[in-house]
Order: structure tokens, then sequence, then C-alpha cells
């Protein structure tokens, strides 16, 4: 099509307003008002304001309004950190944009996706997205891939005509060929907007979000189970249904880890943006998890292992012998092509430049995966020319003669060829053949089946080295546990050569024709023991991710073409480049603003530092939370009073929580992300049993200690069981933290250090202050708090002492395990 105009500017910004951003879920602007009152929607704190309110009515008028005050300070910290937290994720994905080339004013302009409109006219090629629904106003061997909305992976043609063949849809992407459409429906409106939610409903659940589920249905049997028994016994031993209840509801808030979603929320975020300034940007919050427990990487070598800078060096015959015609059909090829955009093609269009202006482009068949070659139609003098060019294993059977050799038969010519083309990729040259055949059917369109009897003229051979910091960059990720693999379409000879140079370690290699001949079952063993997958195609590299993960393997995969795509998205985290083609952007959870093992290898570390400190919090409410709140149930059965207050549980776990805030930013010990990270339920599980117990422990000597010993009376024995639990929660971190001794192996980040700390020193202060008495509260003797002080120095000794020999002990069985 010539002459496209498009929309006017002012006219695309009026349909902008009526048809809204080409965004399939509309996202609202921010109600802070109503962000804020999600925050009360929590069942917990929908119970507390129920309370709160009964206590009023029966007079409880203190009560009531301490737990309305932390109440309300809990919702306001938590819309604090979600607001910011979005906002923070919000800025890091707007910096990978993708765009669409759209004819606006008469010119050819790109447009960020969310700006089309319907009525645009959109160039589409291999590797875009389609997007909106719209019609085809001229098509050329062009494929998409229907899987979002079919669930067929096999691509299908798109053409011209009028019907069905010519409608494609939002949510697609381009597989080969080029096409120019006309945009009908954008956003909400289209067939993807209409079944999105379906979609949406089917993601997949990464293994984190599984981890957490199932950790908050465990505490929620054991929550229940504690509080029915804690409600029952109460309220049996003479002490009121309301008070039993509030005791009980107390309780199950003190056992209940309410601000989990929080520092989920708030170490996701704060490990994106750490990570964003390594060149990573998480698009994904929940992959972090997947990317800190990868073990094994898939990726290309182009750009990742090399770098990426292609120069043409040789263009040489069957024989290896330099011969320009070589570089003249390889040029032409370059300068007339419109499809993929092939770093090939950019080297040979900067190795020289040749006047072809007495050539005249008839016609094209683009490049697909299958056929791993395009051509094009030439005309010059009258004569037309099929300049094909590609991979050199798929044009010997097109092949039945060779340029100026006339003599040399179609089996000398596989047997020279093949030995040329080994003899370049030995030498770690990536090559492409180039063939010609005259063409006497003057025709305004060619199909694939022209591509026969071709004359192969010779072999265009360049070199893309390896980086420098490569054989750096491997190590370090083997140090982390992650094995690599290469996914590649080039020569398994020349991969191997690439990886002899960078010292990667080549346990075997299977080209894609031999994955053909071999069953799954076969396959299945062959996949964890072979480093190069050659010649493969992109089903091939998502059936190899496949098998991979029904391995036992946390697998990711790195990529940034149109062959990526499906391997990106079988991945446990799938990872792109900013200047990936849109397919690969769009379906990655992950993108690196540098295509290097490098950026990579510090985005791993990043994320299992996310993850160590979201389980310390969970370590945390285990090892101390669960203690304090089991002994205090026992307690109560024991004690003519309760041992504390319903107000006096509430804020000792308010104050918990906000000392647990500033978890997001400790520092995490170099030995704790030097191996992949999964969610262990059942680690966790014994965990709990072994140092819950220890809490209560000391929780029975405090009681013994100020009941049995000080012959404390109800205040005074309640204000040091408060300031007793609430220390040895808080200054457990310090233990929990790390697998080391802490502060002199090592040190928790300031933050949390200062936190804590101020934590400990206002609740040990409330006593003497006048808010105390609201709490009930009252001040103790020094001689009670010299003997909280060693009871509190005594649990963390013992807590260190036995956490040597759990993690010893499972050093040792992990050992004998392997």
């Amino acid at each position: 099509m010539e002459n496209i105009l498009g929309l006017s500017g002012i006219e695309a910004s009026f349909r902008l307003k009526k048809f809204g951003e080409n965004i399939v879920k509309q996202k609202k602007k921010i109600n802070f008002f109503l962000l804020f009152l999600k925050k009360f929607n929590s069942p917990l704190l929908i119970l507390l304001i129920f309370v709160s309110l009964v206590s009023f009515f029966l007079g409880e008028s203190v009560n009531a309004i301490i737990i309305l005050v932390m109440v309300f300070v809990s919702a306001v910290l938590d819309f604090f950190n979600t607001f910011k937290s979005e906002k923070a994720v919000d800025k890091l994905i707007n910096r990978v944009v993708t765009t669409a080339t759209v004819w606006r004013d008469g010119q050819k302009k790109e447009v960020v996706l969310k700006k089309i409109v319907p009525g645009d006219i959109i160039e589409l090629t291999a590797g875009d997205i389609i997007p909106g629904d719209g019609r085809l106003l001229e098509a050329k061997d062009f494929f998409v891939n229907q899987a979002a909305l079919t669930g067929e992976s096999f691509p299908v043609e798109k053409k011209s005509e009028k019907g069905e063949e010519s409608m494609i849809l939002m949510g697609t992407s381009v597989i080969a060929g080029r096409a120019i459409m006309e945009v009908e429906k954008t956003g909400r409106f289209t067939k993807y907007g209409e079944i999105a939610e379906r979609l949406e409903a089917g993601s997949l659940e990464t293994e984190f979000a599984k981890g957490l589920r199932r950790f908050s249905y465990f505490i929620l049997r054991i929550t229940f189970v504690l509080v029915f028994i804690v409600f029952t016994a109460n309220y049996f031993l003479g002490r009121g249904f309301f008070d039993s209840f509030l005791f009980a509801l107390a309780i199950a808030i003190g056992l209940t880890p309410e601000l989990l979603p929080m520092i989920v929320s708030v170490a996701l975020s704060h490990g994106s943006l750490k990570m964003a300034k390594k060149d990573v940007i998480v698009k994904n919050l929940l992959a972090i998890e997947n990317f800190g427990g990868m073990n094994v990487l898939c990726t290309d070598k182009t750009g990742t292992l090399t770098k990426d800078k292609i120069t043409l060096i040789k263009n040489i015959d069957i024989l290896g012998e330099e011969k320009d015609d070589v570089f003249l059909y390889a040029y032409l090829s370059s300068m007339f092509h419109t499809g993929v955009i092939n770093p090939l093609d950019k080297a040979i269009k900067e190795y020289k430049k040749l006047d072809i202006d007495d050539f005249k482009k008839i016609d094209e068949i683009p490049f697909d995966f299958m056929r791993r070659r395009n051509s094009v139609v030439v005309e010059k003098d009258g004569r037309r020319w099929l300049i094909s060019k590609g991979a050199p294993e798929n044009m010997w059977e097109l092949c039945q003669g060779v340029w100026e050799k006339p003599n040399l038969s179609t089996i000398n010519l596989i047997e020279k060829g093949q030995e040329t083309y080994q003899k370049l990729s030995a030498d770690g040259f990536r090559v492409l053949a180039v063939a010609i055949k005259e063409i006497t059917d003057f025709n305004d369109v060619y199909e694939k089946d022209v591509e026969d009897d071709l004359i192969f003229v010779g072999f265009a051979a360049f070199l893309d080295p390896p980086k420098e910091t490569v054989k750096e960059a491997i190590g370090s990720l083997e140090k982390l546990g992650v094995e690599i693999k290469i996914l590649t379409g080039d020569s398994a000879i020349l991969t191997q050569k690439i990886c002899r140079d960078i010292n990667l370690v080549i346990k075997g290699t299977l080209t894609g024709e031999q994955m053909e001949k071999m069953t799954e079952e076969e396959l299945l063993p062959v996949v964890g023991r072979t480093t190069i997958f050659a010649r493969v195609n992109p089903i091939q590299k998502e059936k190899i991710i496949l098998l991979l993960k029904k391995n036992n393997v946390t697998v990711g995969y790195l990529g940034d073409g149109i062959n990526d795509a499906p391997a990106l998205k079988a991945a446990d985290v799938g990872i792109s480049v900013n200047n990936a083609v849109d397919v690969a952007k769009e379906t990655a959870d992950i993108i690196l603003l540098k295509k290097s093992l490098d950026v990579l290898k510090d985005g791993i570390i990043e994320g299992r530092k996310t993850f160590q400190n979201t389980l310390k919090y969970i370590m945390m409410g285990l090892s101390s939370n669960f203690g304090n709140m089991f002994s205090m149930t026992f307690v109560s059965f024991l004690l003519p009073f309760l041992p504390m207050l319903p107000a006096q549980i509430l804020l000792n776990n308010f104050l918990y929580d906000m000392s647990q805030l500033s978890l997001a930013t400790d520092t995490v010990d170099e030995e704790a992300v030097k191996k992949p990270l999964r969610w262990n339920l059942p680690f966790i599980r014994k965990y709990m049993l072994i140092f819950g117990p220890i809490s209560s422990l000391f929780d029975f000597i405090t009681f013994g200690v100020l009941f049995w010993f000080f012959h404390f009376g109800e205040k005074q024995f309640q204000t040091g069981w408060f300031i007793e639990s609430l220390a040895t929660q808080v200054f457990v971190i310090y233990v929990i933290r790390t697998q080391k001794i802490p502060f002199l192996r090592s040190r928790p980040s300031f933050l949390l250090f200062f936190n804590t700390l101020l934590i400990v020193i206002i609740a040990w202060a409330l006593p003497y202050l006048p808010l105390g008495s609201y709490f009930s509260f009252t001040p103790l003797p020094l001689f009670a708090l010299i003997s909280i002080v060693i009871i509190v120095i005594a649990y963390l000794i013992l807590t260190e002492f036995l956490k040597c020999l759990f993690f010893n002990k499972s050093l040792r069985h992990k050992q004998l395990d392997n």
C-alpha cells in the first residue's frame, strides 16, 4: 500500500478519550479514601472493631479506645506501605515500554500500545504483538500465534482477502511475514478483553504463592483449635462470656501473622527496587521467589555468552575461496527483505555498501523458524532472480548445482559444502548459505514452492566473539548453584566452540533433528544431562523447558526473540531484555536492562535476599510468638486472673509487628544466598516444634519467678510478663536472622537494629509513663527488672546454642542424603 495517511494526531487524541486506553483491564486512578477503607476489610480488624463497640456498651470505654487506636494505626501503616509499594512497582514496570509502528499524519511513528485507538493503521512484522482486533489491508506470508486465545500452538496463516482469514485479534502475536492492519476494536472491547477474566483466573500460581497459602492454612488450623480451647476453659473457670471471648480473640490475634501480607509486599517491592539498581526490572513480584530458587538457566548464546557485535568476516564459495558474488547476493537479500530483524543482515549491510539501483524488488518470502531461511525475488535487465539465504543444513536439499562449478554433482556439493561449513563452525564462525535461481515465470507474488532447484553460491561467515566477563560470570552462577544450558538455533559445532572458549563444561549435546526421533520418555532423562541443544525450533525449546520441570528443577529461561516466547511462558521464571521483541517482553516475568550474565547473577542474589527476609518474619513468629501464646494459654488455666489483659496482648502484638517492618531492609549472609531457595513447609513445621517450646519454657520460668518467687499481684504480674514477652519476641530476631553468631559474625541492618531496640525501650518505659495506666501497667521494682533481663539473656543464649545444633544436624543430614 502506498500513500497511507492514517489518523491525524487530533483525531487520535479524540478517539483515545472516547474509547479509553488500549488496556484490557482499565486501571482506575487511585482513590486514596477507598484504598484506606480496604485496609479495614480484614476479618480480624472487623472483629476487633465489633469488640470495641461492644466494650463501649458494656462501659469498658478505655479498652474500646485502645483497640480502635491500634486498629487505626495498623490500617494507616498498611495503607502507607501498600501505596508506596504499588507506586514503586508501577514506576519500574513503566520503564519497559512496548510500541507499535503506526501511521499518524501520513508518517510512520512508534506509538505506545496503550495509546493505540480504533482506526489506526499499523505495520506488523515478525515478533510484534497485535495491539487490537482488526482486519488486514495487506499481508504477505503472514502467520500468527493464537495460543493465548485458542490454545492452538501451531501458527495460523492470515490473508488480506475479505472474510474470517483477514481478521486478527488482540493478544495474538506475529510469527512470520509482514502485514498492514486497520484496528477496529481496542482494550476491553476486544475478544481478548471479553475473556480476560477467564484467562486471569487460569494463570499459574507460583511456588511462593502456594507456600504462603499452605502456611496460612497451617496457622489457621492451629489458631482455631487453640482459641476454642482457651474460650471454653476460661468460660467454665467462671471468667464470664465476654472476658473469655475477648481473651481468646486476643490470643488468636497474637498467633496470627496478620502483617504477613504487608511484610511480603514490602519485602518483595523493596527487593524489586534493589534489583532495579542492578538493571533488573521485576514485572511479576511473586516471580522473585522462583528467580531466587532457580537452579537451571536455559539461554541462547548470542548476546549472553557473546558480545552480540556480529561482524561479517568472509564471503567464500563452496571450496573456501573468497568470492564477491557471495556478498552481492547476500547484500541484495538483506537490503530487500522486510521480515524478522536479524543482526546478521545488519552485519552484511555494514560490511560494504553496493550500488544496487539497477535491481528492483518484486516480492519476498519471509523468514520462518521451520524453514530457517528467507528469499527475495529481484529483477535486473529484464531477468528475475530468486535469492535464498539461511541455515546451511536447510539449504543443501534445495540445491541442484554450484555457482561457476557445473561439473560438481549434488552428492559432491553436499560433501564439499558440509566440509567447508564444519571447518568454519569449528573456528567459531556463524554461517549463512546463499543460493540463487533464475525465474522464468513473471508473477507479482511468489510462494515457498518456488524455493527449489537452486544454485549454491557460497557462505557468508560472521564472528561474534565471547564476552571478556562471561567466564567469571558463569563461574559465579555455578557457585550459586545455577546450571547453564544453551538452547540455540546455531549449529552444534559452533556452540561447542564458544562453550569451550568460555570454560563452560559440556555434559552433552543434542540437536533438534535428534530430538525429533526421540519419544518423551527417552528425552526426559537426557535433557537433565545435556548442556547444548543446537538447531532447536520454538516448539522444541518449550518442550525442553517442560521436560526439565518434570525433573523437579526450577527452570529460568532467558530469551529475546519471537522463537523464545513459548519457552518464556513455560519456564518457572521467564527472563527477557528491554530491547527484545514485543511478544518476548510481554511474556517475561523479569526484564534485564542489559543482556548479561553479570546482571542476571546480581538479580538472582537480590531475589534470594528478598526471599530470606520474608522467611525471617515467619520463623520469628513460629519460634517466639507461638511459644508466648501457647504458654499464656496454659498459664491462664492456673492463675486466679488473666496472665495478660486482652488490650495488653493486642499492644504486645502491635509493638512486635512494628519492630518487624524493617526486616525487608535487613542484610543477608553471603552463605544464605549461595544455593537456590524453595519454600519448605516440613522444615518450617519442624522449626516451630523445636523453637516454640523454648520460648514457652522461659515464659514458664518468668511465670514462676513473678508469681511464686516475688508473689506479685495481678497488675505487677501482667506488667512483668508483658515486658519479658515482648523482649524475647523482638530480640530473638538477632538469633533467628542468621545461622552465624549474632553481631560477631553477622550484623543486622542499622534500620532493623534501631527499630527493634526502640520498640523494646518503648515497651519497657510504658509502665513508668502516664500512658501505661490506660493499659493497667504498673512500675516494677529494680530487682524484678534485673531478673527479667537475666531471663531474656538466658533465653537468647539457649536459643543460639540450639540453633547451632539444629542447623549443624540439618547440614549433616543433607550431606548424607547427597
